[in-house]
């Protein structure tokens, strides 16, 4: 496979495409000395298939000044009816007909199906008119159960007897029996036979191994470890286990957690986890490929041994069982009984052990999943931009899935391939080509840890850094009907309430009620609330890393969203869509019980188009910096309630950070108006001002990254240290927050909180003076 090239203007690897159909032209504008305007100087792409003026226009700017020489392209507005037109062209049979075609084989990562997917998904690009789509390959550590030795947990007798084994694979319900489907497993788990006491720890988090040692004066140094699955990331479970002083992990999906105590349906009746359903998952707290932090894993790349320090893979053994096999394991504990907050829906007593009620009998986890490297492919499709063909708005989907993946992630796969053909053949159709390019990205191996998005990013990013100008993410575009739901950078927030506005509501009883719009709905379901008071928008929830825009906002800086329609979740309080990660992700789930008519389907693919175009076509990037000074106070607000009291009394310029978003918020503001009154025919000033814009995100990056943390340098918004799936606002401080007062040496550890805190005080000032039109430095005492 050839290399990608973001940019290549030289030619197009495009069957067909002739050299007369690849011109740039690059022009030196002169504007009128005596009026004072200066000297214009840009570079502007005429894209394949547009006609060339033989004479340059004159343009008038507001003031009526004309600007010779500058194409009417370079200045004009997009065209709203295209937008009309993208929207109407969306087709939900189309949608249905992928989703069906992705999910009918198992395709996990490093896979012959996965790769077939890959080359389907280049093909059908090419069809659709982009200018040109690659492969990209990357040698990848991964990560897989061993056919011939399958991973199994055991109840042992005194005399060394298998008293129960747990069954090899999950229940064949509506054919699930693809000889490819692998068994349930957590990648990256050491392999071993392990056999010990048991000990039930309810979700595995901190505050439960702290109530166990406060409260049962218990510790787990030594012992199997049984945690339920929900809360936080499953691969911080088992890092809070080894740090603990556990052997191995088991993790089980509690009916509590994942069915519905008023329906007693579980699938293929209803969407609710049948007990002998299991999640798979990596259990890889890093991002990206294991054996190259920091650096692509091409062919060429340094690989550090699987034993190095450098090398963060999990510690110990872990295994996830469905909720039949956990009750027959359950059954048999001994010890105490747990507190109330910590009982399931197991028809059984729950007891913290440790060990077995009958003397003698063990817990035995024979694992022998093994690591490989193994090659995971991208696609990467680029549909060039007219007149800023270096600047990129990208979308993107993960291809590879644990087992059938209908759900997780050909539910967002089946969207985006009809964004990709909507804009793809209105470009072919010659009516329209976008102001700036749009990237479609196919990632490979983000199951283990995002592992193709980040190879991509470490291999490129120092293009994206200067030419990406957004990231809109599709990992799951329906796990639900109630509503939409994103998460996202507070570049994003306006860009993408306005592409809902526009969005026809697919819930006809949501449109009886009048609610028209998927904006609508969004806001009714999910406004944002202050001090209970409705702010009259939908709320937006913060990024974590549990999707491909991790990598991409926290190395290259691009302001990203992740958006999917959700299920109800006042209603089903459940951790996350009961069949995730199971072999039940299948198309008959998505057809026959989640969305018949692929109408929700429809919407979000609407959404992601839509935003695409707006962010691609629009004169001024839709960016409203204003949103960014509300969300910094939101922040603000958030780290004192949790932590205020304890940092004012150590740190004694702690209110400067209000002062700091305070001066920030001015010049957004003073910014904003300035937008308001430019010239919009100069198109010196227009790629200034969108230059800006695409900035403020990255001016948030730290090149020392996050207080031990060094690969995740965005200092506003990363994961939790302690779960990888929920965002946090000022991460650094939070992590060094937390729990200090067991740190083993609290004074350095408030020195690093000092030193941390001022770094986060100067990158917001710094940041601010990306939206001044003139640096203003600042006198010297």
């Amino acid at each position: 496979m050839g290399e990608f090239q973001l940019m290549d203007d030289s030619k197009s690897s495009k069957p067909g495409t002739t050299s007369k159909r690849n011109v740039y032209i690059t022009g030196v504008f002169a504007v009128l000395a005596g009026l004072g305007i200066g000297i214009i100087i840009g570079r502007y792409a005429i894209c394949p298939g547009q006609p060339t003026a033989e004479k340059p226009e004159v343009v008038p700017d507001k003031q009526g000044v004309f600007l010779p020489g500058v194409p009417e392209t370079i200045i004009k507005e997009g065209d709203p009816e295209i937008g009309k037109q993208l929207l109407d062209a969306v087709d939900n049979k189309r949608i249905e007909n992928y989703l069906k075609f992705l999910s009918s084989k198992p395709h996990v990562a490093g896979s012959q199906n996965n790769l077939d997917l890959a080359y389907w998904i280049k093909d059908k690009w090419m069809e659709w008119g982009f200018d040109d789509v690659k492969l990209t390959p990357y040698d990848v550590l991964l990560s897989f159960p061993d056919a011939d030795n399958p991973n199994v947990v055991r109840v042992l007798n005194d005399t060394g007897g298998v008293v129960y084994e747990s069954p090899l694979k999950e229940a064949n319900l509506t054919g699930e029996d693809d000889p490819d489907a692998l068994p349930p497993y957590n990648a990256y788990s050491p392999a071993g036979l392990v056999e010990g006491d048991m000990v039930y720890v309810n979700y595995g988090r901190v505050e439960d191994y702290d109530w166990l040692e406060k409260n049962a004066s218990m510790n787990v140094t030594g012992k199997i470890v049984i945690v339920r699955y929900g809360r936080i990331f499953r691969g911080s479970k088992v890092q809070i286990a080894a740090d603990h002083g556990a052997i191995a992990v088991i993790i089980f999906s509690d009916p509590a957690d994942y069915t519905w105590e008023g329906d007693p349906r579980v699938y293929p009746e209803t969407w609710w986890l049948p007990g002998s359903g299991a999640q798979r998952g990596t259990i890889y707290t890093g991002g990206g490929d294991p054996l190259t932090p920091g650096y692509p894993a091409i062919k060429t790349a340094y690989r550090y041994p699987e034993n190095s320090s450098a090398v963060k893979l999990p510690k110990i053994p872990a295994h996830p069982i469905g909720y039949d096999i956990a009750e027959q394991i359950l059954r048999e504990m001994g010890g105490d009984e747990v507190p109330v907050a910590w009982r399931g829906r197991l028809n059984i007593t729950y007891r913290l052990g440790p060990g077995l009620q009958k003397t003698g009998w063990k817990i035995q986890m024979n694992i022998s999943t093994t690591n490989e490297i193994k090659t995971a492919y991208n696609v990467i499709g680029i549909i060039k931009g007219l007149t800023e063909p270096d600047r990129y708005v990208i979308v993107g989907n993960h291809r590879d899935a644990w087992v059938y993946g209908a759900i997780d992630p050909s539910s967002g796969t089946a969207a985006i391939m009809e964004s990709a053909r909507a804009l793809g053949q209105m470009v072919q159709s010659g009516k329209w080509r976008p102001r700036r390019s749009i990237m479609f990205c196919s990632w490979g191996a983000e199951e283990y840890g995002l592992l193709g998005s980040n190879e991509w990013v470490e291999q490129y990013q120092t293009n994206l850094r200067e030419r990406s100008v957004a990231y809109i993410n599709v990992d799951i575009s329906v796990f639900g009907n109630y509503s939409l739901s994103a998460a996202s950078t507070p570049l994003m927030y306006r860009a993408t309430y306005e592409a809902a506005k526009k969005v026809p509501n697919p819930n006809p009883a949501e449109v009886a009620a009048g609610r028209t719009t998927v904006y609508d709905t969004w806001l009714h379901s999910y406004p944002l609330k202050e001090n209970n008071v409705s702010m009259n928008i939908p709320k937006m929830r913060d990024l974590g890393s549990g999707s491909d825009y991790a990598p991409l906002l926290q190395k290259a800086g691009i302001t990203a969203v992740d958006m999917s329609y959700v299920y109800n979740t006042y209603k089903y309080k459940v951790d996350f869509y009961p069949l995730y990660h199971s072999v039940y992700e299948t198309f008959y789930a998505v057809k026959n019980i989640m969305d018949k008519q692929f109408e929700f389907h429809r919407a979000v693919s609407r959404m992601a188009t839509e935003l695409a175009r707006s962010l691609a076509d629009s004169l001024i990037i839709p960016f409203n910096v204003s949103d960014y000074s509300q969300a910094l106070d939101r922040y603000r607000k958030a780290i004192d309630k949790t932590h205020g009291e304890k940092l004012r009394a150590r740190i004694t310029n702690f209110d400067d950070l209000g002062s700091v978003i305070a001066n920030f918020s001015k010049v957004a503001d003073d910014f904003t108006e300035r937008v308001a009154k430019m010239n919009r025919n100069d198109p010196l000033a227009i790629r200034a001002v969108n230059d800006q814009l695409t900035l403020l995100e990255k001016a948030f990056l730290d090149s020392e990254g996050l207080p031990g943390r060094p690969l995740k340098k965005h200092l506003l918004l990363a994961e939790s240290s302690t779960d990888s799936y929920a965002g946090s606002s000022f991460p650094g401080l939070v992590d060094l927050m937390f729990e200090i007062e067991k740190a083993p040496d609290v004074e350095a550890r408030w020195e690093r909180v000092k030193r941390h805190f001022s770094v986060i005080l100067f990158t917001i000032d710094s940041a601010a003076s990306t939206l001044r039109d003139v640096i203003r430095f600042i006198p010297e005492n």
